[in-house]
């Protein structure tokens, strides 16, 4: 199953080493060789940077005015093996005052030798009103297409309110939750609209500047079925030049397709090192 709240990181081990200018030869590889070790950094870096985001502890949990990245991939191979793989994803976020935006959205798509084995599309909205430092209001909206997970279509809109427990350089944690409709179709064809009700918990703990850990956790619950995510990660910042993450990430579904299992889960390994 893919989280509530965002796409499923990717876990790369990944060593960044400097090549020469003048050594980029496409004859020999250099430079497709350069490119991936490029991208694997950036993935770790990014899975980094999750478990340290600073803009955790601002008051509006965004940092103000607008802030956005996109990114788009694209690759075929012809030969002993025709393959063919797309991947996009951006974000906005925008924050004015007591009012904070985020959107996001990101896609895969890939096959081999003709048949179709990634179709994914996954996008977001959120939006905070802060009354307080600690209360806050959010509306949110959700659609999420997977071709190969047990639900094809699953979309949620709703709202309610969110709470900063503890909010300090040290410990960051705060909870949200409320109503919503939700919409599911799953791979059979069966599709259903109801009531739904979605809660998250974002959790920080900094034990020193070198070692931190988080655990997110979502859920989203209707009749049809519930949904669990966490992820529970670990920080290592030893240097500038030596960061590593592990982490335990476990998805639950109550009512799995036949044949499929209720709870994956996945260990990670992020480690960046420069020289």
């Amino acid at each position: 199953m893919k989280t509530i709240a965002t796409l499923a990181a990717t876990t790369v081990l990944a060593l960044t080493v400097s090549i020469p200018a003048f050594a980029q030869d496409n004859l020999t590889g250099v430079s497709r060789l350069d490119d991936r070790i490029d991208d694997i950094t950036e993935a770790a870096q990014d899975d980094l940077d999750r478990g340290e985001d600073d803009e955790r502890f601002s008051p509006n949990g965004v940092v103000q005015g607008f802030r956005g990245s996109a990114a788009l991939t694209a690759s075929g191979a012809s030969g002993n093996t025709d393959t063919g793989e797309l991947s996009f994803a951006g974000r906005l976020s925008y924050g004015l005052g007591e009012w904070s935006h985020l959107i996001g959205f990101a896609g895969e798509y890939g096959e081999a030798n003709g048949i179709k084995n990634e179709e994914e599309f996954f996008a977001i909205y959120e939006g905070s009103r802060y009354f307080t430092p600690q209360v806050y209001a959010f509306g949110t909206g959700r659609f999420e297409y997977d071709g190969f997970d047990t639900n094809e279509r699953d979309a949620f809109i709703g709202g309610g309110l969110g709470y900063r427990i503890v909010n300090t350089r040290q410990m960051a944690w705060r909870v949200q939750a409320g109503p919503g409709i939700r919409y599911i179709a799953d791979q059979a064809g069966n599709d259903e609209t109801e009531g739904a009700g979605i809660a998250s918990s974002r959790f920080y703990y900094g034990f020193t500047d070198v070692v931190s850990l988080t655990n997110d956790t979502d859920i989203l619950s209707s009749s049809a079925d519930t949904v669990v995510t966490n992820d529970f990660g670990v920080n290592f910042r030893m240097t500038d030049t030596l960061s590593t993450r592990v982490s335990y990430r476990t998805d639950y579904t109550s009512n799995p397709l036949p044949g499929l299992k209720s709870t994956d889960n996945t260990v990670g390994l992020s480690l960046v090192v420069g020289f």
